[in-house]
């Protein structure tokens, strides 16, 4: 079954290799426009390698990445991709941190200025565009390395489509209640952009509170085992978290990690 046909974004039968050994078989995901799915399961089931593919950093030696029906397969920049830590330049104001993929693209410091100031109110980092990193929190930090991520792909054009983002565990670093809150504030701020995510997380809790679908990576070499449908489907009330299908889909999530 071709899943690409009718997806936005996905991939079909990745394999990568590293010293002729497999990290990952096989892999295929969907991500419909707009939508939000988690990877999930243990470290080292490959789930980084596959990011690296999906974003074009690596070639696969199997398999093909599609980005609405164009084929994107080992080409960089048409999927953005922030890794767990920040990674902020101290030494620069934030709003120069936030235009540095913009810079090196080759676009004018003084437009991309102008381009990435208009964001800084909805990501609530106003007033500290001037501000060097170690001036702001954790949460804010995480706030403006996603800002950068965005307006990468916001800026190049294609306004009209829905950017793709893969956030590799973008809350692990904050504490249990700035994460919530940064969990709720990524779901707004993706609803408003209209922006179409991937997550890697290790928290359970957090792929279901986030997502539309969990995906299960497990094994060596790394498979697919479960695609769980996260139920019910977002929007979802604030009481999710503490419902019964809440604590029998985190069940379920746990025990497939651990087969």
């Amino acid at each position: 079954m071709n899943i690409c046909r009718n997806n936005f974004f996905c991939c079909e039968g990745i394999t990568k290799n590293y010293n002729n050994e497999p990290v990952v078989k096989g892999i295929s995901l969907e991500l419909p426009c707009g939508g939000l799915i988690s990877l999930a399961g243990p470290s080292g089931a490959g789930k980084t390698t596959l990011f690296n593919v999906l974003a074009g950093v690596d070639k696969p030696d199997e398999g093909r990445v599609l980005l609405d029906g164009e084929d994107i397969t080992g080409i960089c920049g048409r999927v953005s991709y922030m890794l767990q830590k920040d990674l902020l330049l101290e030494y620069r104001i934030v709003i120069d941190n936030v235009i540095l993929p913009l810079l090196i693209r080759g676009e004018k410091k003084k437009t991309s200025r102008e381009f990435a100031a208009g964001f800084f109110s909805m990501f609530g980092l106003e007033g500290y565009e001037n501000k060097y990193p170690n001036e702001l929190s954790g949460g804010m930090r995480q706030r403006a390395a996603l800002l950068r991520t965005c307006i990468t792909t916001k800026a190049k054009g294609q306004t009209d489509r829905s950017p793709v983002i893969l956030l590799d565990e973008p809350f692990s670093s904050l504490d249990a209640i700035t994460r919530r809150r940064m969990q709720s504030w990524y779901l707004s701020i993706a609803q408003k952009l209209n922006i179409s995510t991937i997550f890697i997380t290790h928290d359970v809790e957090e792929a279901l509170i986030l997502s539309d679908t969990v995906y299960i990576l497990n094994g060596k070499p790394g498979i697919i085992t479960h695609k769980i449908d996260v139920q019910p489907e977002r929007p979802r009330k604030s009481n999710f978290f503490v419902s019964r299908e809440f604590a029998e889909q985190k069940s379920f999530i746990l025990e497939a990690i651990e087969d």
